[in-house]
């Protein structure tokens, strides 16, 4: 039976499921009397949807309060083994892979390193399909338990009805890869696990804006510093997030060419991998056969070391101006989109840190209008370098909660439209 606005008896249910869900999940441990104004339902339909969530397993007990004058009131949370989900970071250095129970609480990881210009999608393909074995197996975990697999990918993701999402990473070398077809194509896990891709600094910026700096937060964007840069956008019109290829705006006209094939992108003044060539070609010297993460670390040291040392002048100044170019390019954000907040994450923003921080703010400030710059806060995001992971695997969870704590449907729906109905609903502050 249909309500007058089109929602089914069925969807009302859902609906009431996913409020009790959201709130215990976010505002937990709660009381049944507590839960009637947060979620905006009488108390029978509590009551009633309480205990079909303890029936599926999904909420417990978790001690009690006093009330007054009568007896304790029972408090309820989310069950934290009642569902997992696995989180991807296919990044630019390593590809990561963690195994998450339903609060979010890191069971296991795996870890594969990416040499440099090495993104060969067999290679790829196959880290995350060994992690995902690795982490399994490592927390005794079935894969029929999974909610789903969340992926966080550098580029651009396409989503298509007949190989579900197809990624375009032309920083990396990716021309419409089917990576959800590649990944599916082992049949590891059962057609019943869904798998959800998005792009990396897009699920950096949802892990942080449930959890981390972002929370509270009516508009901000959320940048993404590593081997390349990238942010997502949040905006009350743009609730689930949108993520902007920043690093390919140009900064300077003729100039450095870019992974991407263009001259003058930020990324090829302001990315790790350019800062570092950059002390190359400046007459440094990074550190041969190692990382990135390694070699920027090593130029930090140079540019700054111990008390009574010298600096090496030529990483101290090609740190000092990719500070302006980065502070030039967030301007660009201050004025386009007039955010509440900026934060920098990724593992070179991480690395870079407070030391950085300070110059990045003048430098924006400097650029930017003087109205949205005076509005704007600059800071690091909070979550450290599992943030994708986590927002990958906010992917699944957010699917759960607008199917009412119900698992996907087989086959191809792991791309339904639930689980954008979930991230456009903001969790409650």
């Amino acid at each position: 039976m249909a309500a007058r606005n089109g929602r089914t008896v069925r969807d009302l249910r859902r609906g009431n499921r996913t409020a009790v869900l959201q709130r215990l999940y976010f505002e937990g441990p709660m009381s049944r009397f507590e839960l009637g104004p947060a979620t905006g339902l009488s108390s029978g339909s509590i009551s009633n949807v309480v205990a079909e969530l303890v029936a599926d397993g999904l909420v417990e007990e978790a001690g009690s309060v006093d009330s007054d004058g009568g007896r304790p009131r029972i408090l309820l949370r989310v069950a934290p083994d009642s569902g997992h989900m696995i989180g991807v970071d296919v990044g630019e250095t390593r590809v990561r892979v963690e195994l998450f129970d339903l609060t979010l609480t890191e069971l296991a990881r795996a870890e594969r390193p990416l040499e440099r210009e090495c993104y060969d999608v067999e290679v790829v393909v196959g880290h995350i399909r060994e992690g995902i074995d690795e982490v399994l197996t490592a927390a005794s975990i079935v894969p029929e338990r999974l909610l789903g697999v969340g992926v966080g990918v550098p580029g651009i993701v396409e989503r298509t009805a007949q190989q579900g999402a197809v990624v375009h990473g032309q920083t990396i070398g990716w021309n419409a890869v089917p990576l959800e077809s590649l990944l599916r194509s082992t049949g590891r896990l059962p057609d019943t696990v869904p798998y959800f891709t998005d792009n990396g600094a897009k699920t950096l910026g949802q892990a942080e804006m449930w959890f981390g700096a972002g929370r509270g937060a009516r508009s901000a964007v959320v940048v993404l510093f590593g081997s390349g840069v990238g942010a997502c956008l949040v905006t009350e019109e743009v609730d689930s997030g949108r993520a902007l290829e920043w690093g390919h705006l140009t900064v300077r006209v003729r100039g450095r060419r870019c992974r991407c094939g263009a001259l003058g992108c930020l990324e090829a003044y302001a990315g790790a991998e350019a800062l570092l060539d950059r002390w190359r070609e400046e007459g440094g010297r990074p550190p041969e056969h190692t990382d990135e993460e390694t070699a920027l670390t090593a130029m930090l040291a140079a540019a700054y070391p111990p008390e009574n040392a010298d600096p090496d002048p030529v990483a101290l100044a090609v740190l000092e101006e990719t500070a302006e170019y980065l502070g030039a390019g967030l301007s660009d954000l201050i004025n386009l989109f007039q955010p509440e907040r900026i934060l920098i994450g990724g593992w070179a923003g991480l690395q870079l840190g407070s030391r950085f921080l300070p110059a990045v703010r003048r430098h924006a400030t400097s650029y930017a209008l003087r109205h949205p710059a005076e509005r704007v806060s600059i800071d690091l995001g909070r979550l450290g370098p599992d943030a994708v992971t986590v927002g990958a695997a906010i992917l699944p969870l957010a699917d759960f909660f607008a199917r009412g704590g119900r698992r996907a449907e087989p086959a191809s729906e792991g791309q339904s439209p639930a689980w954008r109905t979930a991230l456009e609903e903001r969790p409650p502050h």
